[in-house]
């Protein structure tokens, strides 16, 4: 596999050089995008017979955390892309012979279209509904967080089929008629993700759906949600690293003139310090085990997809939240760009499936109870 680093040092580049703007005006971050598409990232984890890399969970980790440290915004992107990706490569659809080749090479750029008003952060339950019509299928769906829209290629949607009151994917081309960006979006933090609302009233045809009718519950659950959860924690675990190295740089630097010695040099600003560092470690060697987990599965495999994104969404909060208070004005001045790691980690925990959510979720696990209440929504915490 070519290295990564020489592929991912670019991105990192465009990221960083862009990222306190992006921030600040809440721009879609074009500049590191582009250089996403050429340097063959976009394809890391799909394989290589279609152009890809053919990189696991663990390759995924190493580059989604660098390029959070860069850009939270970005990081999400790139993430949501993979997210999408994934499942098209598990089940691609007929009708689009071309897309995971296009997914690899950077000529399309995927995002996820799960998230309703009508069900909140609970993505396994559409509310919009689709119907047959003759060879094609029509869709009616209100989505209410699509990260890149207006600026992605291809949108996975999910819907609920009328007729069969199943769960399905369908791969739909950004350029499709009835296929719009429904509003605007400006969040506390991720600010550039643009993470817009969009509507799909558009007929597809039938050969669009990913996988064989119905069968989109098990690529939510078997697919996108370890991948999703693996490189949201991933995410949170870069911002947390980011947010460390700032507090050190600062404190190791910044001088009390009066006491002449830095502050670092005072008992509670390294106790504080130390803290940080030893939850970033602790978070980032669970994060690591949980890649292990998906790129050999075992019987505890789900517990780690359950999780790992709560536990380094959870972390994220409290290390930045402690690299704001060790700082102090500085980090509150936003010159040290803390504050925007400090934003950007908020955004993981409630994003769907939310911390809260997987907490329970692993506590059904773990006392022998089905994950969902509904029966259409069954997945074994040892798959």
């Amino acid at each position: 596999m070519t290295n990564l680093t020489d592929l991912l040092e670019p991105v990192l580049s465009a990221a960083r050089a862009n990222a306190r703007d992006v921030d600040e005006t809440a721009r879609f971050p074009d500049e590191a995008v582009q250089a996403l598409r050429e340097s063959g990232l976009l394809g890391l984890t799909l394989p290589q017979e279609s152009g890809g890399l053919g990189g696991g969970p663990l390759e995924l980790v190493e580059v989604l955390s660098a390029l959070a440290g860069a850009c939270g915004s970005t990081a999400m992107i790139y993430l949501m892309h993979i997210s999408a990706a994934m499942p098209v490569a598990a089940a691609p659809p007929p009708g689009l012979p071309g897309l995971v080749a296009d997914l690899a090479s950077g000529r399309a750029l995927g995002s996820l279209a799960f998230s309703e008003a009508g069900s909140r952060s609970h993505f396994w339950a559409p509310v919009s509904q689709a119907r047959q019509n003759g060879a094609g299928i029509v869709l009616n769906a209100k989505k209410s967080w699509v990260t890149s829209a207006g600026h992605a290629d291809v949108y996975v949607i999910s819907t609920r089929t009328a007729a069969t009151d199943t769960v399905d994917l369908f791969a739909v081309p950004a350029g499709c008629p009835g296929v719009d960006v429904a509003g605007d979006w400006r969040g506390m933090g991720l600010r550039g993700n643009a993470s817009n609302p969009m509507t799909f009233t558009a007929e597809v045809p039938e050969d669009t759906r990913m996988g064989p009718s119905g069968g989109g519950m098990d690529l939510m659950l078997q697919t996108v949600l370890p991948w999703f959860n693996l490189g949201n924690a991933s995410v949170s675990v870069g911002l947390s690293r980011a947010a460390v190295e700032a507090a050190i740089r600062h404190t190791s630097a910044a001088r009390l003139e009066h006491l002449a010695e830095s502050l670092s040099a005072l008992p509670t600003v390294r106790a504080r310090l130390a803290k940080m560092s030893i939850e970033l470690a602790v978070t980032t060697a669970y994060l690591h085990q949980a890649a292990d987990r998906l790129a050999e599965p075992r019987e505890d495999t789900m517990l780690h997809v359950l999780g790992v994104k709560a536990a380094a969404n959870d972390a994220a909060l409290s290390i930045t939240d402690a690299a704001m208070r060790v700082c102090g004005g500085a980090a509150f001045s936003e010159h040290l760009q803390i504050d925007r790691y400090f934003r950007d980690a908020r955004a993981g925990h409630v994003m769907a499936p939310t911390a809260d959510v997987l907490y329970d979720f692993y506590g059904r696990a773990i006392t022998g109870q089905p994950l969902f209440d509904s029966p259409a929504a069954t997945v074994q915490a040892t798959a």
